[in-house]
């Protein structure tokens, strides 16, 4: 096995070209080379793997990626400044490092993919959850990636996992739990970061599971953006934005309507989105299966 390169210290590379991380874009970098491998290793065995990164920096996760094998990484920065600290780790792996200049919000990622994939990332904050419904939306399935491992401030990972009656349980549960399965691995105190952020981190990992029948990601995003607008009221009352008549439709679902959307599991959201589905088009080809 070829040696690592010897590689200069991620504060110097920051020093070097002045990177100081940027609030507005959602910047908080990891130093600690051992936190940074224990992430990538969390994401699985890398070998013959090409790993996704956004937000990358000066690339701490990006060097920890490398060197726990993966066959390629692919990193997405945003930040102009970081390009030169990515392109010299890009220099010391030939052909190992692809870095890519732009806004992952904007890529479309599946057609740059030779092989599997797994997106692994500490995402910028004010992104983040944005990301995440986009990798788990879309009517293909399963996606492009076999898994999700990705940093997020302890408040979203709590909601991303949560159990129905729970306060953290939402739109976000249901939507990375209808056909995935995420679970918190372990926390990242603040203090691991610069600059520290003023909130604990978790990392979160999600792996894809078999896409329910005759369900439409558009359709359960606008079910569960109706049920949980006014989460205090009864579903009768909360769905009135989305349909005339909300007892037929939840009768339909099975669904009692003085119930509130904290209370419905997952599945109950799939049979409402279903019955929501069905009734503004009976002859409607419901979805992929």
């Amino acid at each position: 096995m070829t040696a690592p390169p010897d590689l200069p210290p991620l504060r110097d590379v920051i020093a070097g070209h002045d990177l100081a991380a940027r609030k507005s874009l959602g910047q908080n970098f990891l130093l600690d080379i051992n936190l940074t491998r224990r992430i990538a290793r969390s994401s699985g065995d890398l070998a013959g793997v090409t790993a996704i990164e956004v937000g990358p920096g000066p690339g701490g996760l990006t060097r920890a990626l490398l060197l726990e094998g993966a066959k390629k990484v692919i990193a997405i920065e945003k930040d102009d400044r970081c390009l030169a600290a990515l392109q010299e780790l890009a220099a010391a792996f030939p052909g190992q490092l692809e870095v890519i200049s732009g806004d992952a919000t904007k890529l479309d990622l599946a057609n740059r993919i030779d092989g599997p994939a797994r997106i692994v990332a500490n995402l910028p904050y004010n992104v983040s959850t944005v990301l995440l419904v986009g990798w788990l939306g879309g009517e293909t399935w399963p996606p492009f990636w076999d898994s999700l491992t990705l940093m997020f401030q302890r408040e979203v990972a709590e909601r991303i996992v949560a159990d129905p009656g729970s306060k953290a349980y939402g739109r976000l549960s249901i939507l990375s739990q209808w056909r995935s399965q995420p679970r918190i691995l372990f926390d990242v105190d603040r203090r691991a970061f610069t600059p520290p952020p003023k909130i604990t981190s978790s990392i979160v990992r999600i792996e894809p599971r078999a896409m329910p029948d005759g369900i439409r990601f558009k359709d359960l995003e606008r079910v569960t953006a109706a049920a949980f607008g006014q989460r205090r009221k009864m579903l009768r009352s909360s769905l009135k934005s989305l349909v005339p008549a909300p007892e037929d439709l939840l009768g339909a679902a099975g669904i009692d309507p003085t119930s509130r959307a904290e209370e419905i599991p997952v599945e109950g959201f799939l049979e409402l989105t279903r019955a929501f589905s069905a009734s503004r088009s009976p002859d409607r080809d419901p979805g992929p299966r």
